[in-house]
């Protein structure tokens, strides 16, 4: 029988208490407030890299997370002890975010000077390499309008028409780009149970087969790693945060085990 342990238990009442509180405080954007938003973003506030752990996407995205906590995050709870586990999951959750931000900002530059560099020069081949660069924003009308484009370079209907798709592609990201969830932090629990447990055996639930913890968070990261670097359209999975949860898991318990005389 799975036990819960208290800090789990406390973990999982908040964030279903968050995830109603989602859908009954929809007309007041709850959602948007405690998600977290890229920097350049009118909606983005520094709390938010705090609160956007405990909201969800739907039902599906909160249940897989919660199942990750509650099989995994009693047994660290009881090797660290509440304090510190709690410290963890905070941590490794905030840093989820740091990285996320730091890639979106990254990217959203890039965009901004790309949008830029297209203003000044537009052109059918620019358009259709600005569109093949960012690809993930678009969909495949985008295409079919570069080729109308290339067939009518000096009609003012296609170089405005393309200016404004390039400006819009801009906004749109500013607009609509967030993060939430607790998939960071519980991909760091992923990362210590691998780093502490290695070689014990984890069912997974799709497919039904057992593999020991180690190489679960080698596929897991490396699936991170792909993601993020080839997300496609369409894809609204922020991989970089899953990433990012494992990356400052090993950094604390790199730390930790190298100061084993200071207990948190």
């Amino acid at each position: 029988m799975l036990r819960l342990t208290p800090v789990v238990k406390n973990l999982l009442i908040i964030n279903i208490v968050v995830f109603i509180l989602q859908y009954t405080l929809q007309g007041m954007d709850f959602t948007g407030l405690i998600s977290l938003w890229i920097i350049e973003s009118d909606n983005f506030k520094p709390y938010q890299y705090f609160t956007y752990m405990f909201a969800h996407g739907g039902f599906g995205h909160i249940l897989f997370n919660m199942l990750g906590l509650v099989f995994l995050g009693p047994l660290l709870e009881q090797f660290w002890g509440p304090k510190k586990f709690l410290i963890f999951y905070i941590v490794t959750g905030i840093g989820a975010g740091v990285l996320y931000s730091g890639i979106e900002y990254w990217r959203t530059s890039q965009l901004e000077s790309d949008v830029t560099a297209y203003i000044i020069e537009p052109t059918p081949d620019h358009f259709s390499k600005f569109a093949d660069e960012h690809g993930r924003y678009f969909n495949s009308k985008v295409y079919d309008f570069a080729n109308d484009y290339s067939k009518n370079p000096e009609d003012p209907y296609y170089i405005n028409q393309s200016k404004e798709i390039v400006k819009g592609t801009y906004q749109s990201l500013l607009k609509g780009s967030s993060m939430l969830g607790a998939s960071g932090a519980i991909y760091g629990i992923l990362m210590a149970f691998g780093l502490l447990f290695p070689n014990t055996q984890l069912m997974l639930l799709i497919p039904p087969v057992p593999i020991k913890a180690k190489y679960l968070v080698l596929i897991l990261g490396g699936i991170a790693l792909y993601s993020g670097l080839n997300r496609g359209s369409g894809d609204n999975v922020a991989h970089f945060a899953h990433l990012g949860g494992m990356i400052f898991a090993f950094i604390m318990i790199k730390i930790w085990q190298q100061s084993r005389d200071k207990f948190y």
